[in-house]
């Protein structure tokens, strides 16, 4: 062992003993939060005088008006709601694209003329801007290179760069050709850059154990690339195999077809869903598919593109006839029973942070009918659900972690103000008080 390696590992060792002793001490002394009220979203109603108790990572107590524990730092946020930190179920941080690209150039793009590790230095800004804005755990589901957003996670984890926790999906897997527009015979390896194409069962058991090697804590499927179809036995195997390992499986399915054999296969969520009627909602609720809707405004699609005022309106007409078509199709999954669980997709660069431009999302959902009480569980403790952590994240209890955010004004009656926090805590670490600045 070289004099070198001697004294970087002794630095990396002491580096980890003080960041273990500095957790150990953040858990000796109680942080007390409290505003004038918390939102039990499992209940749908407020408790007056929050009294929110953390020690460590973790809440201690929730009472109205309790006791203050000796020697407490008190952070009070006046005239504020508390609610669990946000939970965004289908992110891409890695990605940050020109939106007068079409998505098939830009995967070209990402692939060709950037590295992992500009595009996980990339995902640390995104993260960076998510956390800022209350979302405190994300599933991000691909597009993040060779195991980028496992890297990311880690990094995070490890306290190197702050983001939101991650629940990484390292590469979809796919048809063959992935999501790409059709490429040369002599550009196919790119594919295998950001997917892991898969044909027969075999294949997808296989792909999922690698997956799984690799650090996901998630699977990703694309079930309809283009004219390309995953099988019911594909998807069965690919199911199975997650299952058996305790990972979910977050299916890109937009046509019928795809809607169809996924919910069959009984994955976990089905992203998009944009061709949902009202059978295969009904099915989706029997076998407990959640729907990851993501949906904006009509000017959100509108944003960032530079077009002539003729272009404008002619896209303009194009995206009012999707948008009109999006909020059909949710208010039928809502109907028919099927659980809701938010999700951006944003990897756009519109003129905004990345968590801003995330929380878009509200907007829509609130235009096609959702209360706002189920608006704010859709990312909260029904995206907990989805994710396998309930026990952890979604709602603000004892035992979980301290991840909460405080908003202006009445969540229950208005759940854009989710989109406008002015405190941010994760794991018991402030990360924004916009009340305690100068």
């Amino acid at each position: 062992m070289s004099h070198w390696y001697r004294a970087g590992l002794a630095f990396a060792l002491t580096l980890v003993g003080a960041r273990a002793e500095g957790q150990a001490n953040a858990g000796d002394a109680a942080v007390v939060v409290r505003a004038a009220r918390l939102l039990d979203v499992k209940a749908g109603r407020y408790v007056d005088n929050p009294v929110v108790v953390v020690r460590g990572e973790r809440i201690e107590s929730v009472t109205s008006g309790g006791p203050l524990p000796g020697g407490a730092r008190v952070i009070d946020l006046g005239d504020a709601t508390l609610l669990p930190g946000l939970i965004d179920a289908h992110s891409h941080l890695l990605k940050n694209n020109a939106p007068r690209f079409f998505d098939g150039n830009n995967l070209v793009r990402d692939v060709t003329s950037e590295n992992t590790a500009t595009r996980v230095l990339r995902g640390a800004a995104m993260a960076r801007e998510d956390l800022e804005a209350g979302i405190t755990t994300v599933r991000d589901v691909g597009n993040s290179g060779i195991n980028g957003d496992v890297a990311l996670r880690d990094a995070i984890e490890n306290g190197y760069v702050p983001g939101p926790r991650i629940m990484a999906c390292t590469r979809a897997l796919s048809p063959t050709g992935g999501q790409f527009p059709r490429l040369a015979s002599e550009s196919q390896e790119l594919i295998e850059r950001e997917y892991v194409p898969v044909n027969g069962a075999d294949e997808a058991r296989k792909a999922v154990r690698q997956a799984i090697y690799y650090g996901a804590d998630c699977i990703k499927v694309i079930v309809d690339a283009g004219p390309l179809l995953m099988s019911r036995e594909e998807l069965d195997a690919i199911v199975t195999e997650a299952h058996r390992y305790g990972r979910t499986v977050a299916a890109h399915a937009a046509s019928e077809a795809a809607i169809r054999v996924a919910t069959e296969a009984h994955v976990n969520s089905i992203e998009h869903a944009f061709a949902l009627q009202e059978d295969l909602a009904r099915s989706m609720a029997t076998n407990g598919v959640f729907l990851v809707p993501n949906d904006y405004p009509l000017d959100v699609y509108l944003m960032g593109v530079p077009r002539t005022p003729e272009q404008r309106r002619e896209s303009e007409q194009q995206y009012r006839w999707f948008t009109t078509r999006s909020r059909n199709r949710l208010a039928i999954a809502v109907r028919s029973g099927v659980r809701i669980a938010a999700g951006s997709d944003m990897y756009n660069d519109i003129g905004m942070s990345r968590g801003a431009a995330s929380l878009l999302i509200l907007g829509a959902y609130a235009e096609a009918g959702l209360p706002p009480v189920e608006i704010v569980r859709a990312i909260t403790i029904n995206a907990a659900e989805l994710l396998g952590k309930a026990g952890d994240i979604g709602s603000l209890e004892r035992g979980k972690y301290a991840d909460m955010i405080a908003v202006p004004g009445d969540p229950l009656r208005d759940a854009l103000t989710l989109q406008r926090a002015r405190f941010v805590m994760k794991g018991g670490r402030v990360v924004r008080n916009d009340a305690a600045r100068p």
